[in-house]
């Protein structure tokens, strides 16, 4: 069984950074000419997933746009992260699940199990009740060839306030949270969310911080950051880093999405 990190660097050597979001956002579904319904982000999903399959290497459902359709939104998700897997791509959860003891150890069965309805390659959570509560989660994904995407700095001005505060040893919690899920890692599975928009400096994630950590960057295109300008926001960082675009690639419609995800792909080798 070869572990999630390797797994994400082969996809990478060979299809690219570009993680295409999986957003079945209502307005995009009206857009499309589809039913706002579990059918609607079944249909817009697996769309998707045609257009991404052998164009990039990596595909990141947003749950909550299946989940708000309850058991027949689950179903749907079901098929998509199936249909992705089957074609070759890594699935990214992007369902940021936090908690602890065994309420935690059901969301890691139900998300990363082998054979678990809605098994993907990896989850994001949130390290938000201790980065500690993550650390029998951590065990499991990486006894399964699972990774983990653990939110570090995000982009929603929310959260600054409590990510860039001082721990006791001075350390921005966002720094801190960085150092932590590397000290649970073993085989480089196990990385962390930052906001493509955020200033690095602010949340002290200097280039040691991250250099060698698995990042996932929401926040390219409809959000502000230009593809193009990955190297320049996360310098050595930026050979691990999982540019996700969404919007700026699923607005092109189910017509649009090979190209768009082309030019994306062009934009980012640039």
């Amino acid at each position: 069984m070869s572990s999630f990190g390797a797994r994400l660097r082969q996809a990478s050597a060979a299809h690219g950074r570009l993680c295409v979001g999986i957003d079945p956002h209502p307005g995009l579904l009206t857009a499309w000419g589809l039913d706002v319904s579990a059918d609607g982000a079944r249909r817009f999903g697996l769309a998707v997933v045609r257009a991404a399959a052998s164009r990039v290497g990596v595909v990141k459902p947003q749950v909550a746009f299946f989940e708000r359709y309850g058991s027949a939104g689950f179903a749907a998700l079901e098929e998509v992260i199936g249909s992705a897997r089957a074609a070759g791509l890594i699935v990214i959860a992007d369902a940021k699940r936090g908690d602890i003891g065994s309420t935690m150890q059901g969301y890691a069965e139900a998300w990363l199990a082998p054979g678990a309805a809605l098994e993907a390659d990896a989850l994001t959570v949130s390290p938000y009740l201790g980065v500690g509560a993550l650390a029998d989660t951590a065990r499991f994904a990486l006894a399964h060839g699972k990774g983990l995407f653990v939110l570090a700095a995000t982009s929603n001005p929310e959260a600054a306030g409590l990510q860039r505060a001082a721990t006791a040893t001075g350390v921005p919690v966002a720094a801190q949270v960085c150092a932590q899920v590397r000290a649970l890692d073993v085989d480089g599975s196990l990385g962390v969310v930052i906001g493509a928009t955020c200033d690095r400096d602010a949340f002290g994630l200097s280039d040691a911080a991250l250099t060698g950590l698995p990042v996932l960057a929401p926040g390219f295109g409809h959000q502000g950051a230009a593809l193009s300008d990955l190297g320049r926001l996360f310098g050595p960082a930026a050979p691990e880093v999982l540019a996700s675009a969404s919007r700026s690639i699923l607005s092109a419609g189910p017509d649009g999405l090979a190209e768009a995800i082309e030019t994306h792909q062009s934009e980012l080798e640039a």
